[in-house]
This record gives C-alpha cells, sequence and structure tokens, in this order.
C-alpha cells in the first residue's frame, strides 16, 4: 500500500472524525430543542393572557397568540432544518467523499485541493471548506473538463484557470477501497463498479458518476423547456432527478421541494426514484401519474379510462370489428388539428351554442335551460365570455333569492318546522341565537321567531342550488362536448385539416361512451380542457418546475393542457421515441410538435445517445431492433450475448422459464423480470408459473417497486431495470406486426446483465435486421 493511499486514508479518517463531532453537537441541539417545542405545546396558552372583555383587550390577545404560533414556527422550522443536516451528515459518514480536483486560479500560484461530496462541510472554525458539494459552481470543473485550461460560472462573474489534477475515490463505512486518476472523463473504473453490482429496490444518486452529457442536463438553467431525448439506459431520469437537487440547492433561498411536481408513467416508478432526492439530503417533490390528476377532476361525472386500459386494448383487440376505428380516434384527439378546433369551438360559443341545465326546486324548474342560454345570449356581447358568465350568475342568484322569498308562506315549510324533532330544532335555535349576538347562557332565553325559522328552512333547501350556480353547475358541460360529435360534418368549420375516415364511426362511439358517463382515455384530457375553459383555468402558480417522464407517452395535447395549467413553470421532458408505445405517438415525431409549444428561444434540446444500462452485446442486440438505433453508442461493459430459445409450446415454454429462473437466482441476480407484452398475457403466464417460489405480478395498480422474480406486462417495465430479463414470448404470433417494435424494444431494454427470449414457433419478425452473431439461437 503506498504513501499517498496511506494520507488519503488519514485524511478520510480526519474528515469523518469532524462529522462525527458535528453528528454529536446536532444531536444535542436536536434533544434540546424537542424539549423546547414539548414545551412551547405544553403551555402554549399559559404565555397568552386571554382577555376579550374590550376590544384592546381582544387585540392584545390577538398580538399575544399570533407571537406564540410564530416562535412555535420557528422552532419547528429549525428542527426540520437541523434534523436535515444530520440526516446528510450520516450519510457522509459512511461516504464523506467521492472526487477531486486540483485547481490553480488564474493569477494564482498556490494549488487548490477541491474535495467533493453530497454536501459541503467545513473545519470546525467554519474558514476551511474539508468538502464541496457537489452542486457547487466550482464543483462543475469536476465533471466537465480534462485536466488543462477549465472554468466555472459564479455569481461575480466567470473564474477560469488550470485543471492539474482529477481523481475519484471509492469510500465505503469510511474506509478508502480505491482511488483513480481519472484525467480524461468520469472514471470507467467505478462506472463499472456501480454498474456491474446487483440492482436495488430503488433507484439511487448518481451524483458519483455523472457524465459530462449528464451534468449539462443537471446544471442547465436557461429558458423555460429543456427537452432531453435519451435512448434506452442512458441516466436521462437519474439526472434530471440530480437535476431537481441542483435547482433546490441553487434557488434554496426562492425554491423548495414543494413547489416541485413528478408526472411520473405510474405509481410503482413513484416508489421505485423516491429514494434518489432524501439520499442527497433534500425533500422529495410532489409525485403524481396524469391519471391521478384526471381522476381527481372527473372520477365525480365520469367513469375515466386510464391509459393502460386504453393500451390493453390497443395490444389485444386487433381483431375488434371497432379497432381501426378506435385507433384513428385515439391519434386524432391526441393532436394539436384537435386542440386547435377545441379552441375555435370555444370562440364560436360565444354567440351560439352554450348548453346549460334547468334549475329545479322541489321537481319544478326555477328558470330552464332555455331561459338561461337566451339571458347568456342576450347580455352584451363586447363583454368577455367569462364576465357574461358572472352576469349570468348573478342573474341566477337573484332568481333564486326571488324564489326564496315566495317560498316562505307557502305549506311545506310550515310542515317542515311542524315535523323537526328536538334536535333539529335544538340546532336551528342555537344557531339563529349565535346570529342575533346571543352567548353562553343567554342563548336559552332567545326566542325564535316562525318567519325566522321558516326563512332558515327555506335557505337550507336552497344550499345545493346556490352551490350549484357558485360552481358553474348550470353549464351542461357534457352536452357542449356531445355537440362536437352530434353531427359528424359540423367538426369542418372548426378544423383546419382533414379528419379521420372513420370519423363517423367515432362520433358515434364517443357519444355511447358519454351517453353511459364513461369517459375513454383520448376524450378526458379535451374534455377536461374544454371545462376549463368554460369555467375558467383552475391554474397552479406556485408550482416552479414540471418534470415529466416518459414524455413519449404524452400526446401533443396533454403538453398544451399542462402548459396552461402551470404557467410559471419551466418545464424538464425527458423521453424516448424508440419507446413511444401509445397509440398516439407518431411514427415521424421526435418532440417536434413540443418544441413549439414555448417557441425555439425558450427551448433547448439535449440528446443522450450512450447508453449505461446493459452490457455491450445486450446493447448491440437491442439498438438494431428500432430505426436510427445505430446511434445509440453502448458503454464498454463485457457480458453474455443474449440467448433466443425456440419452443414448440407452452408447456415446455413453461418447464425452461422455471429451469432459467433457478439458475438466475443461483447466480445472485437479485431481480429478474419475466416481461410479457400484454396485461392479459402476464396473467396467464403468471398462472402457469405460480409454482415459482416468491414469484410476483405487478399489475397497473401496483404501488411498490417489487425485487424478486415478478412477471410485468412491457409497458409497466418502462423507467425500470432489471439483473436479467425473460421475454416470456417472442414469437411471431405475439410480436408479428410492426407497430410492436417499440414495445419489443422496451422490453429487451430493461436487461441490465442477461437477456433471454423464449419464441412457442416462429421467432417474431422484428428479429430479422438483428446480426447472427448478436445473439445466441438455442
Amino acid at each position: 500500500m503506498g504513501s499517498e493511499f496511506l494520507q488519503e486514508q488519514k485524511r478520510v479518517d480526519s474528515v469523518i472524525e469532524t462529522i462525527t463531532e458535528r453528528i454529536s453537537k446536532l444531536e444535542e441541539e436536536t434533544s434540546r430543542r424537542q424539549n423546547e417545542l414539548v414545551n412551547i405545546r405544553k403551555h402554549f396558552f399559559d404565555e397568552v393572557k386571554v382577555n376579550l372583555d374590550t376590544f384592546d383587550d381582544y387585540l392584545e390577545t390577538i398580538i399575544g397568540l399570533r407571537q406564540e404560533a410564530q416562535a412555535l414556527t420557528v422552532s419547528q422550522s429549525t428542527d426540520r432544518h437541523v434534523s436535515k443536516q444530520l440526516s446528510t451528515l450520516r450519510r457522509m459518514k459512511a461516504v464523506p467523499y467521492f472526487g477531486r480536483i486540483d485547481f490553480i486560479e488564474e493569477g494564482e500560484s498556490a494549488q487548490e485541493q477541491i474535495y467533493i461530496g453530497i454536501s459541503t462541510l467545513t473545519d470546525a472554525s467554519g474558514e476551511e471548506f474539508l468538502i464541496y458539494d457537489w452542486r457547487a459552481p466550482i464543483s462543475s470543473i469536476y465533471y466537465e473538463y480534462q485536466t488543462g485550461p477549465a472554468k466555472y460560472a459564479t455569481l461575480e462573474g466567470e473564474i477560469k484557470g488550470i485543471l492539474e489534477k482529477k481523481g475519484q475515490y471509492l469510500i465505503r463505512d469510511g474506509v478508502l477501497q480505491s482511488m483513480f486518476d481519472t484525467s480524461i472523463t468520469i472514471g470507467d473504473e467505478i462506472l463499472q463498479q456501480v454498474l456491474g453490482k446487483g440492482t436495488d429496490k430503488h433507484m439511487h444518486n448518481i451524483v458519483a458518476t455523472i457524465q459530462q452529457e449528464q451534468n449539462r442536463i443537471i446544471r442547465h438553467d436557461r429558458g423555460k423547456l429543456l427537452i432531453v431525448h435519451g435512448a434506452a439506459g442512458s441516466g436521462k431520469t437519474s439526472a434530471a432527478l440530480q437535476r431537481i437537487a441542483f435547482l433546490l440547492y441553487k434557488n434554496r433561498e426562492s425554491m423548495n421541494a414543494d413547489q416541485i411536481i413528478l408526472f411520473s408513467p405510474n405509481s410503482m416508478f413513484n416508489s421505485y426514484v423516491s429514494n434518489v432526492l432524501p439520499e442527497l439530503g433534500e425533500e422529495n417533490m410532489h409525485q403524481v401519474t396524469f391519471q391521478e390528476y384526471l381522476d381527481q377532476r372527473l372520477s365525480k361525472e365520469f367513469q375515466v379510462e386510464n391509459p393502460y386500459e386504453q393500451l390493453e386494448y390497443v395490444l389485444t383487440a386487433t381483431n375488434s370489428p371497432s379497432y381501426k376505428s378506435r385507433v384513428a380516434s385515439i391519434r386524432f384527439k391526441a393532436s394539436p388539428l384537435f386542440f386547435n378546433a377545441i379552441e375555435l369551438y370555444m370562440k364560436s360559443l360565444e354567440f351560439s351554442g352554450m348548453k346549460f341545465k334547468d334549475m329545479i326546486f322541489r321537481g319544478e324548474p326555477i328558470v330552464t335551460a332555455e331561459q338561461i342560454a337566451k339571458r347568456f345570449y342576450s347580455n352584451d356581447n363586447s363583454l368577455r365570455f367569462h364576465n357574461r358568465l358572472e352576469k349570468l350568475k348573478d342573474w341566477l342568484v337573484k332568481k333564486i333569492n326571488e324564489t326564496q322569498k315566495a317560498e316562505l308562506t307557502k305549506p311545506w315549510v310550515q310542515e317542515k318546522i311542524e315535523l323537526l324533532n328536538d334536535e333539529e330544532y335544538h340546532k336551528a335555535h342555537t344557531y339563529l341565537a349565535k346570529k342575533r349576538g346571543f352567548t353562553g347562557e343567554s342563548i336559552a332565553d332567545y326566542e325564535v321567531e316562525p318567519e325566522v325559522l321558516a326563512r332558515l328552512i327555506v335557505q337550507q333547501k336552497l344550499k345545493p342550488l346556490r352551490k350549484r350556480v357558485g360552481t358553474f353547475g348550470f353549464i351542461d358541460i357534457k352536452g357542449i362536448y356531445k355537440q362536437l360529435f352530434a353531427e359528424p360534418l359540423q367538426i369542418k368549420q372548426w378544423i383546419d385539416g382533414e379528419t379521420p375516415a372513420e370519423w363517423g364511426e367515432i362520433c358515434q362511439a364517443t357519444l355511447e361512451m358519454l351517453d353511459e358517463s364513461k369517459l375513454s382515455y383520448e376524450d378526458a384530457t379535451p374534455f377536461l380542457f374544454m371545462k376549463e375553459m368554460i369555467q375558467g383555468f383552475q391554474t397552479n402558480g406556485s408550482i416552479k418546475h414540471i418534470l415529466i417522464d416518459e414524455a413519449q407517452d404524452y400526446s401533443p395535447f396533454q403538453f398544451e393542457f399542462l402548459k396552461r395549467l402551470f404557467p410559471s413553470a419551466k418545464m424538464t421532458v425527458l423521453g424516448d421515441f424508440n419507446q413511444a408505445i401509445f397509440a398516439h405517438a407518431s411514427e415521424m415525431d421526435d418532440f417536434r410538435t413540443l418544441m413549439s409549444l414555448y417557441g425555439p428561444d425558450e427551448t433547448e434540446v439535449i440528446n443522450m445517445t450512450r447508453s449505461y444500462r446493459s452490457t455491450k452485446p445486450i446493447i448491440e442486440f437491442t439498438r438494431r431492433l428500432v430505426p436510427n438505433g445505430e446511434g445509440i453508442i453502448p458503454f464498454e461493459r463485457d457480458g453474455e450475448l443474449p440467448v433466443l430459445t425456440h419452443l414448440l409450446n407452452h408447456t415446455e415454454l413453461h418447464h425452461c422459464i422455471a429451469s432459467k429462473v433457478a439458475t438466475l437466482r443461483s447466480q445472485q441476480y437479485n431481480s429478474i423480470a419475466i416481461i410479457c407484452k400484454s396485461s392479459k398475457e402476464s396473467k396467464s403466464a403468471f398462472e402457469a408459473l405460480s409454482h415459482i417460489d416468491d414469484i410476483k405480478l405487478v399489475k397497473s395498480g401496483s404501488i411498490e417497486y417489487e425485487q424478486g422474480v415478478v412477471v410485468i406486462p412491457s409497458y409497466l417495465a418502462k423507467g425500470i431495470e432489471f439483473d436479467a430479463v425473460i421475454i416470456y414470448d417472442a414469437s411471431e404470433q405475439v410480436y408479428g406486426d410492426d407497430s410492436l417494435r417499440r414495445a419489443f424494444y422496451t422490453a429487451c431494454t430493461r436487461a441490465m446483465h442477461h437477456l433471454q427470449l423464449y419464441s412457442v414457433g416462429e421467432p417474431t419478425p422484428l428479429l430479422r435486421n438483428v446480426l447472427r452473431e448478436s445473439y445466441i439461437q438455442a
């Protein structure tokens, strides 16, 4: 062991000693502060003299309460901050840092040694930096430059200098295991070790192995939209999550994790990536699926199809007589053409076509839908659409007030009063007494006047109607949407282009679904967009950044909707069109439509072509499955060739899979995925393989990412990696159509170390372009 290695281990020991001392101090501080918090909560009202006798006393009480509440809030905030520091320091105790640069700043003679870790650490005096945060401006040199001239940006301007040396450390539990001089790039040796390990239940932070192209994504800070188009396994999701950590660090005074949303493909993916930010000492952002948002907004009115139900139909219902028209419907309703048609349709409603509902009270209309429409269109046409609706609301409130007045003396009100039981009467008495200013024991002295009680009863009865007016419930949104499809030819007035040949069938199917209070997935966003356009967008201005993963699965329509929903937010969008398995994905689209969302001046595209997930033989095999796959560059990591095994029947298939799983388990693979085309195929495969110990079936509703042996549909495996992948049936019968190329590619690219394909009968024609030497046929 060389003297330099021993010297570096001594430094590691010294830094860990500093970390240990810091942890000890913070633990004492935390214990003391928690006792203080308990005391503040326990004696909260002891510190405030509650006196409501006069207005001045009341004011003094309010001020006292506010001061105590502020003290409590400050203490709780400090406690959270200290807990966060402790959590980070405990992680750093095991791995204090991972990199080092020796840098001479221009104009200086002395070399500075910069050690880089997940967070900043200074010595006891607070003056000397022992470790720099990987997100600090100077740390960018580590990721961006080879030895030689280098620079980094600060708020004061650009700092130039010479990078003399770049090193990488592998430290585990405080012990320096190896160190590398990585003067070209982040060391392949360490990346090899990281990638060579078995997969874990969670995705981890990649700060020690960030590559130059990933660093561009992480530190990008221009414009409104960053599009990351990356090959399968290129590390785009990991880099984007580190990007969130970087943004939280850089904008720590003006942004917190609550102001960031990750739109992820499914709940299981949320569980898979949930560890990345906490590992870096940051709080997790909001994580939601687009479907969860749609359900939240629409499930009270409709049964909403989810994207996987739509995809399952596309993958399995090819023999259905309505298949062609359904696929055409999915594509058309996802298009910018349909988005523009709805916008023009909305403008036309200013002049005619608005539909309303009767306002019914006790079985009789107060105002009919026709009367409401007549009133709406008699309002001043120069007023904005929403102002006219507000005036209409005022008119309807006036009509309700007139009804209330007219109902007071009707027999049903007297009957209701006479039928009040003791409890109901007591509640009404107390409510009315308090309203008149009676308090405490004096409430009993209040005598209820019959006309006041009558007014209360009528008010309560009219309350749902008032609520309907307040929430625009008098507008027939469903009727307005149905109107788009009622006469197939009328859409021509709002569309600048051609409708699908199957438009008549599409209209009929849409109307049938709406009549059953069902919304197909392709209708959910257009319907909600139209509803928001009419009622006023429920925008969220507090969100400052949204991250959208698997962006190729979103339609142009959905992106336009999200832009309006989060008007103050910047977007980071990640995707791979080779994995665009939804029916609405255009064969020619490579995010060009998305680039028009904010315009070229506000948009940047970063392409990631190097793939790190899989071994070189697996990437050489998978990249030949897709057009332009030659642009995908494999990472130099050796491994076994993929294997294609021909079988005669499913009995033989299930026997071979069980045997293969046993072999893979003996080779210490943590995660083995048996990937099927669809949920339907997954279900039958799982039933046939249920004799395999601890085998699990992953469904679209699964919340937790499972390790071990799983049976999973291709579309749920997206974004996740497995040590070994078994393609359940890569036959012509299952993957015979070229439209399944992307689904097949997605399934195969999930494999890190081992890829086994089985084919019952003739293998898929999708393998015709794959060189025979790229895989073994058994």
